[in-house]
């Protein structure tokens, strides 16, 4: 059973694209549907955690509003970060939901119980990866929660809140 669901960034919960103001200011797009799923899923009990290569001060700022309690920013290790977590929250690969979009995540989704990508991810996280219907920033990440709810036997108690 998932009990831990490991978010990507740049081409998962945003499309990807970093736009820049004339004045430096860094701009990323972010889909209301992943965040309302990601607090959901939050206030069930599932733990929930960002592990993203770049460093940002909007993902923390959007971590924080989504109250996503373990955020690893600027990590070149992905999979070193996650197996560090789940030894401190007593987990083991086979309770973990990934999702990622390219070589940096390969290693991390390979290793994962659950392993997504959205419909945009690299050919090469394919491989080793589910395929999800949704690009992303374009609630690839919420479609995932609903596939792990499913695959949990967790969906009627996801949905009982609001159905």
């Amino acid at each position: 059973m998932i009990k831990l669901f490991i978010l990507d960034v740049d081409g998962c919960l945003s499309d990807g694209k970093i736009i820049y103001t004339a004045q430096g200011l860094e701009l990323k797009n972010f889909n209301v549907r992943d965040g309302f799923a990601i607090k959901h899923i939050i206030k069930m009990g599932y733990e929930v955690a960002i592990i993203t290569g770049r460093d940002s001060d909007i993902v923390a700022n959007r971590a924080r509003e989504l109250d996503i309690s373990h955020v690893y920013q600027g990590i070149k290790d992905k999979l070193a970060c996650a197996q560090e977590l789940c030894q401190k929250l007593s987990l083991d690969a086979s309770q973990v939901a990934v999702i990622g979009d390219d070589l940096n995540d390969y290693k991390l989704l390979a290793w994962a119980g659950m392993a997504f990508t959205p419909l945009d991810g690299s050919h090469y996280v394919k491989t080793v990866a589910q395929s999800l219907e949704r690009i992303g920033g374009d609630a690839c990440v919420r479609e995932m929660i609903e596939k792990v709810m499913r695959a949990n036997g967790d969906e009627e108690n996801f949905l009982k809140s609001w159905i």
